[in-house]
């Protein structure tokens, strides 16, 4: 469509320019045609919905023309009406919205027994009663009851939440969830098309099928500007006489700006987004996120990690935290657990050195694993398979109650028979989300609406933590769909933010669909307007805000060629400008558009934008906070066991301690007050930006020289009244440290790249 005018216009000046030739009209008639008839067929859709769009004028413009043999006009006019198209096009790619990548992950097969023979089947072939066998990380293929005793299922697929879930015999499989335990009997209770998953992929479909059309933003700009230009043409005509007037009219009229203006700011802003890592699959989607103002989003994998981390390393026995960590490390080497892989990180993160190899190791899938390591008997798992080879302890059964209200996952260990601790396992909440859910609210969002397949006490917790504004919790993906629809019935403009299957639905629902693009799901993906890329929640704020300034730019671009249109209307109204003439001021109206539009690729929406730390100093950083990890183990650690210890043991682990704090925190600390914070501040603007921080390090200073007396005392006359003061102060510092820490990481991470 661009190039046939093009060609025929470049023809006709270099004819001009040299003479010869025959008569290029036939040719720059028939290359303005075919974008005649698009605009036409486009312009008629438009009218039979009741609307009128940016394309009649360029209609009659070319219509005209023609008709008063100004070929070169309408090829002029063609060419820009093209280019706008091209540019439109361009911003919005190439993004297919099917389900390919949701159906190649759906099942295609499943295992059927017949007595004991066993014979692989399509899915399609599976019928209600039959009795099936999922192997080890295999998908499950329908819905049923589980035959076997018990089984480990990793239901992120269609709950998003990372931890396993344990089902006992005649516990309801569903299809979608994977296998992460041993091989497993069921009974398939559904056929394939009726299957959770089968749901899922149905769900999306018509979410996706039931979205109105966004209209252009030019459109909404001409409704105004389009009555004026031909009430203009035909006054001029009247007056005149003279078609050839109102045909210049027309073509200044062309709107061009809106054409041409309108896309580049968009797609300038969808350009300034990928440079932060959010891809935005066309300009509707970059007009509906600046407008947003109700923000709907999954927990798990959104607002937190999903991965479960250790979180917590509570010892009762004689063994140390971070010995306790090594040994259950060492063993779960042996494991593909998805469990035994977060061990496995936090005890490299937390410096325990190379782990030794354990032997004679036993494990049962989901369940747990036993070995020798460094001639310790260890048994690490859940309560039911540490006790098979150790004795039950009084603080078992709280230690499950507690785990089961904070919504984490406990792993027992025991050695040589005797059960020594717990490791606590969670969700943890991103590092940016709460700066990240700040910055929505400063670039529009009015509402902010957790939509989670988690139970409520964990999805209330960490959404009152953060100023949620609503929390709708046990929510299947057919709930938190309706969550969505019943937003866009209320006429709210909304965005959903997901990143698993579970979440397809509503992401193909809402007024915009948001991603987590890097760790969430293909069919998430496909389904959502937009991805992020790096998985930072923060980074959608900032897309909005990029949004929004775009916008602001193509309204003023669209303002100003239009202003400048008008101008020269009048002039071709009066007779001071004749067609092909207006039609290149036209052109030289587009450039002061588009060149304003432009602007939209340099847009800054966060004051500190571009004022960071060097990548190399902030690892360094983040290296050194994980470091002192352990310290805080210690702390909450020494103040559980002190009243039991030894006079001589508790004299020891004070010492140590003491020389720990002397040694390592407060020297990081005050190398952070005198060098680190002088060299941030400047980065961060204002006359004493880091005040608050500067403030936790002297109730830091403080604990550490309280703790230092308190030790002193207690040696010169031990006392159960000092053993009290002591834990008093060991359990204060350390939720100042935890606090500290929390409040510095985050700053890192707002001054990264």
């Amino acid at each position: 469509m661009l190039a046939m005018p093009a060609v025929a216009l470049l023809l006709a000046l270099i004819r001009q320019a040299w003479g010869g030739g025959g008569d290029v009209s036939p040719l720059l008639l028939s290359s303005a045609l075919p974008m005649l008839g698009v605009l036409l067929f486009d312009a008629t859709g438009a009218l039979k919905r009741r609307q009128i769009g940016v394309d009649v004028l360029a209609v009659l413009s070319i219509a005209v023309a023609i008709a008063l043999h100004e070929q070169a006009t309408a090829a002029v006019v063609a060419a820009m009406a093209a280019t706008g198209r091209l540019l439109d096009t361009f911003a919005a790619g190439k993004a297919a919205r099917e389900m390919a990548a949701l159906l190649q992950r759906a099942p295609r097969l499943a295992h059927r027994l017949d007595g004991e023979a066993l014979s692989t089947v399509a899915i399609e072939e599976v019928c209600s009663g039959d009795v099936l066998l999922v192997m080890q990380g295999e998908m499950v293929p329908v819905d049923g009851p589980l035959v076997g005793e018990e089984a480990a299922l990793d239901e992120s697929p269609l709950t998003g939440e990372s931890l396993p879930v344990r089902l006992q015999a005649g516990g309801w499989l569903r299809s979608g969830a994977i296998n992460a335990g041993d091989s497993l009997r069921m009974i398939a209770a559904r056929r394939a098309e009726d299957s959770t998953f089968n749901g899922i992929v149905k769900l999306v479909g018509q979410a996706a099928s039931s979205k109105a059309p966004a209209s252009r933003l030019a459109d909404r700009y001409a409704l105004g500007f389009i009555p004026v230009a031909l009430a203009l043409a035909a006054l001029a005509w009247w007056a005149s006489g003279d078609p050839a007037r109102a045909l210049a009219v027309l073509v200044v009229a062309t709107p061009c700006p809106l054409l041409l203006a309108v896309p580049v700011a968009l797609m300038s802003g969808i350009s300034n987004c990928a440079g932060r890592g959010v891809l935005v699959k066309g300009g509707h989607a970059l007009e509906a996120l600046a407008a947003a103002d109700v923000l709907f989003f999954d927990k798990t994998g959104t607002l937190t990690g999903g991965q479960a981390v250790l979180s917590d390393i509570r010892v009762y026995g004689a063994l140390e935290a971070g010995a306790l960590l090594r040994l259950a490390a060492a063993l779960d080497q042996m494991s593909c657990h998805v469990l035994a892989r977060a061990i496995l990180s936090a005890a490299h993160e937390r410096g325990s050195g190379p782990l030794p190899l354990p032997e004679q190791v036993e494990e049962k899938p989901g369940a747990g694993i036993c070995g020798v390591v460094e001639g310790w008997r260890v048994a690490i798992g859940t309560a039911q398979y540490v006790l098979l080879h150790a004795a039950a302890e009084p603080w078992l059964l709280e230690e499950e109650k507690r785990m089961a209200t904070e919504g984490a996952s406990a792993v027992f260990v025991a050695v040589d028979g005797r059960l020594e601790g717990v490791l606590e396992l969670s969700d943890q909440l991103r590092l940016e989300t709460p700066r990240a859910l700040r910055l929505l609210r400063r670039a529009g969002v009015r509402r902010m609406v957790m939509l989670t397949g988690d139970r409520r006490e964990v999805a209330e917790s960490i959404g009152g933590g953060i100023g949620v504004d609503e929390v709708h919790a046990e929510l299947s993906p057919a709930d938190k769909l309706e969550r969505v629809v019943q937003a866009s019935r209320e006429r709210q403009r909304s965005v959903m933010v997901g990143d698993g299957v579970n979440d397809a639905p509503a992401l193909a629902a809402a007024g915009v669909g948001v991603a987590m693009g890097a760790r969430g799901s293909a069919a998430a993906a496909e389904s959502a307007d937009i991805v992020l890329l790096a998985d930072r929640l923060d980074k959608l704020a900032e897309a909005k805000m990029v949004a929004a300034a775009a916008l602001r730019l193509a309204a003023q671009s669209a303002a100003l060629g239009m202003g400048l249109s008008l101008l020269a209307m009048l002039l071709a109204a009066a007779g001071y400008l004749p067609p092909l003439e207006g039609a290149l001021l036209q052109e030289l109206i587009d450039v002061a558009a588009i060149a304003n539009a432009l602007r939209a690729l340099g847009v800054r929406p966060l004051r500190g934008q571009g004022k960071t730390l060097p990548e190399a100093k902030l690892s360094a950083l983040r290296a050194e906070h994980r470091l002192l990890q352990p310290l805080l183990a210690k702390l909450s650690d020494l103040a559980r066991s002190l009243p039991s210890m030894a006079a001589e043991s508790r004299c020891v682990a004070m010492d140590e301690l003491d020389a720990w704090l002397q040694l390592e925190l407060l020297p990081h600390e005050q190398a952070d007050e005198r060098a680190l914070y002088p060299e941030v501040s400047p980065l961060l603007g204002g006359d004493d930006p880091l005040a608050a921080l500067s403030r936790s390090h002297q109730e830091i200073f403080r604990g550490i020289h309280r703790l230092a007396r308190l030790f002193a005392q207690h040696r010169d006359s031990p006392s159960e009244l000092g053993i009290q003061d002591i834990q008093q102060a060991l359990y204060g510092l350390e939720a100042v440290l935890r606090l500290h820490f929390a409040q510095e990481d985050e700053l890192f991470n707002s001054l990264s790249a």
